[in-house]
């Protein structure tokens, strides 16, 4: 009965915000003589904090066409922008700017929607040995990552070399299917020099001096595990595979619309996606460091950590993660 009470006081509290709010909304129009799409748009800088106010304004209206416009085709955006404008009984002739505004949120708000179904399209195909396009590109990283070691053969122990479990990769991409082979190639081929730098930092760990005092916390086994400093080893594409189950999950749960709607001047693609993984790659390897693990059992604790790390950057609306991928001077978003 309890329970019936307490869900019964949470529905009537969540109509009685909405009624609210929605006379808020109106009397704000009559007081501003706006709409709340030009409210957002004049008082709003360009970037996440437009878009998604815009987004979520859209979304909650009890208009089906304000509501269905977040889903439409690309194609169909400039011709929702007018049925939008003439709803709101907007002048495009007076108000030139929204229309501009309105298409650029448009745009990367069903950017983000279509980015979301392009990658789980390569999550959900298999990597599959018997396709000449899926082996090129395995074979493709093996080159990128070791330009000057020829591969033997096809099922080789070798691919332990770039962190692979076996000697055939493609039971590794179980999880996270071709995305996973896309990732780690693009990361091998546009960003070699760091790629290469943090597989061989993950396959020859660097020996350090201990101080008196960490020799003190430890136990003698655990301090002779720490001169060695062997929790810096990981493998490689494991790694690279479980950084993209990572990266995915953030897009899959809208945490990336921060990021995308900061660097995107108008629809993020699949290659943003691919820059977000390399950086997340490079932030992990120098976290990985930092946080000094006694061993790679400890692999999930330290994940888990850089995950929430990286949420609570994106919970700010200004950041960006990898500002040198923005296209902020670009932005179409005015």
């Amino acid at each position: 009965m309890k329970h019936f009470l307490r869900m019964l006081i949470q529905v009537c509290l969540y109509f009685y915000c909405k009624f609210l709010w929605r006379c808020l909304k109106f009397v704000m129009r009559k007081l501003t003589g706006k709409c709340e799409l030009q409210r957002i748009c004049y008082n709003t800088k360009p970037g996440a904090s437009r878009t998604m106010k815009i987004e979520t304004s859209l979304r909650d209206s009890k208009s089906k066409l304000l509501q269905t416009s977040v889903s439409v085709h690309p194609d169909a955006i400039e011709k929702t922008i007018e049925d939008i404008m003439e709803l709101k009984k907007i002048n495009p002739d007076i108000n030139p700017q929204l229309g501009i505004s309105l298409q650029a949120c448009l745009l990367q708000i069903v950017g983000y929607r279509n980015l979301i179904a392009d990658v789980e399209k390569l999550r959900r195909e298999p990597y599959d040995s018997d396709n000449p396009q899926h082996e090129e590109m395995l074979l493709k990283l093996w080159k990128f990552l070791k330009p000057n070691t020829p591969l033997e053969s096809r099922i080789s122990k070798q691919w332990c070399e770039i962190g692979f479990q076996g000697d055939d990769p493609k039971t590794d991409f179980r999880g996270m299917g071709l995305l996973g082979l896309y990732n780690l190639q693009y990361f091998a081929e546009r960003d070699a020099t760091a790629a290469q730098q943090v597989l061989c930092d993950s396959l020859h760990p660097k020996c350090r001096d201990i101080t008196k005092e960490e020799i003190s916390k430890f136990s003698k086994a655990e301090w002779e595990k720490k001169r060695m400093d062997k929790a810096i080893g990981y493998s490689f594409a494991i790694v690279g595979i479980n950084i993209t189950d990572l990266a995915y999950n953030l897009l899959v749960s809208g945490a990336l619309k921060t990021h995308f709607y900061n660097i995107a001047p108008e629809a993020p693609t699949l290659s943003h996606f691919q820059q977000t993984f390399c950086y997340l790659m490079h932030e992990f390897h120098k976290f990985w460091i930092e946080e000094d693990p006694m061993d790679i059992m400890e692999f999930n604790r330290v994940r888990e950590k850089f995950r929430k790390r990286i949420i609570k950057q994106l919970q700010n609306p200004e950041m960006a993660l990898c500002p040198h991928f923005a296209a902020s001077e670009g932005l179409v978003n005015m």
